[in-house]
């Protein structure tokens, strides 16, 4: 025998130990029935605004759509110098619709398991109340009047391309003024918890 092998010490086990054991955890962050696959958000975000109504983030999603929608509008138009400047732009926003739908769709996972506080959209908080947007239903009954008035009165609809922008206008107006409104309900909110 080697001088190495001939003294071994041994350190003896505790009376007490117990073999180590992995603690029995259920993982919620897999087994979360609401959990959202990342790669499908991204998937779908190939249309602009699909991966943030499978995450749950409506709003954003009729947002991205109207971006996207207004600038191929724009592209298709203007022409001249501004033309690849906003194409440029359209191809940005709309890879960044992609990534961000991936992104959501990962926090939203952390969120549901407790790994990464974040505001969930409103369904998942309040799956009680009814969903609705105002400024979405006034849009789709002006459109489904307009699209009735054409079939079955044979109204043109060549005023559309000129007037088409004021569509963008609305919206942007619309938008400001819900976020002035998510302000002030911010504020008032603050106001009576303290």
């Amino acid at each position: 025998m080697t001088r190495d092998t001939e003294h071994v010490e041994q350190t003896p086990a505790a009376p007490d130990a117990a073999p180590y054991a992995r603690p029995e955890r259920r993982d919620r962050f897999v087994d979360d029935p609401r959990k959202k696959s990342v790669m499908l958000a991204m998937l779908l975000s190939a249309m602009p605004g699909l991966g943030q109504v499978y995450v749950g983030y409506y709003d954003l999603a009729f947002r991205n759509i109207l971006v996207v929608c207004g600038l191929i509008a724009v592209v298709a138009t203007i022409g001249g110098d501004l033309e690849p400047v906003v194409a440029l732009f359209l191809a940005f926003f709309w890879l960044h619709n992609i990534v961000d739908a991936g992104r959501r769709a990962s926090f939203y996972n952390q969120a549901l398991a407790g790994i990464r506080p974040m505001e969930l959209p409103e369904d998942i908080k309040a799956p009680q109340q009814a969903l609705g947007s105002f400024a979405g239903g006034v849009l789709l009954i002006a459109v489904g009047l307009m699209l009735f008035a054409n079939t079955m009165f044979n109204i043109p609809l060549e005023w559309l391309a000129d007037w088409w922008p004021l569509a963008l206008v609305g919206a942007g107006a619309w938008l400001i003024f819900a976020d002035r409104r998510a302000k002030a309900l911010a504020v008032e909110s603050g106001q009576a918890e303290s």
